[in-house]
């Protein structure tokens, strides 16, 4: 049955973007020198959540619990090459319940071979595979897999060209956008649910000229943390240096700066991207009627403690950027008390009126976004490349605790130490707050049990891997499909209701 349905449902436009640092969101704006006008906009009518977290710092498991408003460890997906299991509902599914038509165009990273979970269409294919191949090996922590690891060969050929592999990405992810909101516009019957989801500004990095010539190396903002030596490092960090082959490239000052120039220029190309895609939703009128929001599945270190990328704890790779603009519905503001992009599922379907499942880790932001917001505890959770063993982080009031079995533990006061630079673990003048956020973490998972899962699920993988690679090969890498006898002009169709039908605004003919 479906559930209720109400004609005052708004429709929800939201941009997702790749590996945005949410720490260039300070008080949930963009920093003043990004060349932003769109996202500023945007921002300056929203609601802010200055501190937000994704559920875990790598682009699957971060997305699947996005998707689902659940952790990873409650998913499965625990790294780049987990199934994402078609029996976990969705916002697509729950927002399909409500009657919206839900459509994804861009990146979600499903791993399986259900790739719309959820979704009626989707307009692209992934820019990653669907497949099992990037199944990390616990059993063999040492191992570096150099065919699909990260190296710092983004960093040190960071600059200019024309076109990418990720450029032509995201030309088409707009495209399909602009044509979504076209076809939607024609047939208006339900409300609807288009994602966005952008791979940018994710490494490489390297941007077109237009962008490049935004941010003169003068004015670019230098490293908060000077390079710490690898000697320096805590364990975890030490395993993504390791992981990034950092030992085989030599990263100079001007590496540096170059790729720190191209990332915010890729910021600035999305963001043309996203003001286009803003035109023709205003363009189709439905721009007082639809729900903006903008959000980022992980961030990237972008050379701050001498990291690069993800898969860290540190502020730079697991805070996000997340703001909703229903400007008709609430004030903008901004809210500082920790939320998650868990959080999102279950507010999409408030918003459009439906029953939040009581099992969600993730909750409704509305009554937040009224002006009752709450301080919260809010995990992260990492276990894929680069670990060894179960990761939780913990994001309590202005204290985050890092945690894995096999580690130190980091406790940092992010209001005394944003950077975080000292571990308060050995202070006694935290020593209460220490071991309160640590029961709390230890209260809340089964490392054990979490450890043995990860490790079942990778050996499993591990083998369908190896046997699906031998003899026919049939790929899970979703197809978008077109229907090429139902589009444009065919013989079977009346060419005048052909074209009055393909036209927004509509049009009589009116004959003698």
């Amino acid at each position: 049955m479906d559930e209720k349905t109400s004609n005052n449902q708004p429709n929800f436009l939201i941009f997702m973007v790749d590996q945005c640092n949410g720490t260039l969101f300070e008080n949930g704006q963009p920093a003043d020198f990004l060349k932003v006008p769109n996202l500023r906009k945007l921002s300056d009518e929203a609601v802010n959540f200055s501190n937000t977290y994704c559920a875990s710092p790598l682009c699957a498991p971060s997305r699947a619990s996005f998707m689902s408003g659940l952790l990873p460890s409650k998913t499965g997906v625990y790294d780049n090459a987990a199934e994402f299991a078609s029996s976990i509902p969705t916002f697509a599914h729950h927002l399909r319940r409500l009657n919206y038509q839900t459509i994804l165009s861009g990146k979600m990273h499903f791993v399986g071979p259900d790739q719309l979970h959820g979704f009626e269409k989707r307009t692209t294919t992934d820019v990653y595979p669907a497949d099992f191949g990037w199944t990390p090996d616990w059993t063999k922590p040492n191992e570096r897999i150099d065919w699909w690891y990260h190296n710092l060969g983004s960093v040190t050929t960071a600059g200019v060209a024309e076109t990418t592999n990720q450029l032509e990405y995201d030309d088409e992810v707009a495209f399909f956008a602009h044509q979504s909101l076209h076809q939607l516009a024609r047939d208006r019957t339900n409300p609807f649910c288009l994602t966005v989801s952008f791979t940018h500004p994710h490494d490489p990095f390297v941007t077109r000229q237009k962008y490049w010539d935004m941010y003169p190396e003068a004015n670019l903002p230098s490293l908060k943390i000077p390079a710490i030596s690898y000697e320096k490092q805590d364990a975890h960090s030490k395993r993504l240096f390791d992981m990034s082959d950092w030992e085989n490239f030599e990263v100079n000052d001007q590496n540096i700066i170059d790729s720190r120039r191209a990332y915010f220029g890729n910021i600035s190309y999305i963001d043309e991207l996203i003001g286009g895609i803003l035109e023709t939703l205003k363009a189709c009128e439905f721009d007082d009627n639809t729900i903006i929001l903008f959000v980022s599945d992980h961030g990237d270190m972008l050379g701050e403690h001498g990291l690069w990328f993800k898969m860290s704890f540190y502020e730079g790779s697991s805070r996000v950027p997340l703001f909703i603009h229903a400007p008709k519905q609430f004030s903008a503001k901004t809210i500082t008390s920790p939320s998650s992009t868990l959080d999102v599922m279950p507010t999409l379907i408030k918003l459009a009126g439906g029953d939040v499942p009581d099992n969600l880790d993730g909750q409704s932001l509305i009554s937040a976004m009224e002006g009752n917001a709450e301080n919260r505890k809010i995990y992260c959770e990492y276990t894929a490349e680069g670990s060894i063993a179960p990761m939780v982080m913990l994001r309590e009031a202005n204290f985050k605790l890092n945690f894995c079995p096999v580690d130190e533990d980091q406790l940092f006061n992010l209001d005394n130490d944003p950077n975080e630079i000292n571990n308060l673990v050995e202070s006694p003048e935290f020593s209460d707050i220490y071991k309160k956020m640590r029961n709390s973490i230890l209260e809340t998972y089964d490392f054990d049990q979490l450890n043995t899962a990860v490790l079942e699920s990778q050996n499993k993988r591990l083998i369908i891997y190896d046997s699906l690679r031998k003899g026919q090969y049939y790929p899970w890498d979703y197809q978008p499909l077109q229907l090429a006898s139902e589009r444009y002009m065919r013989n079977h169709k009346d060419l005048n209701d052909v074209e009055a039908n393909a036209r927004y605004p509509r049009h009589q003919i009116n004959k003698l």
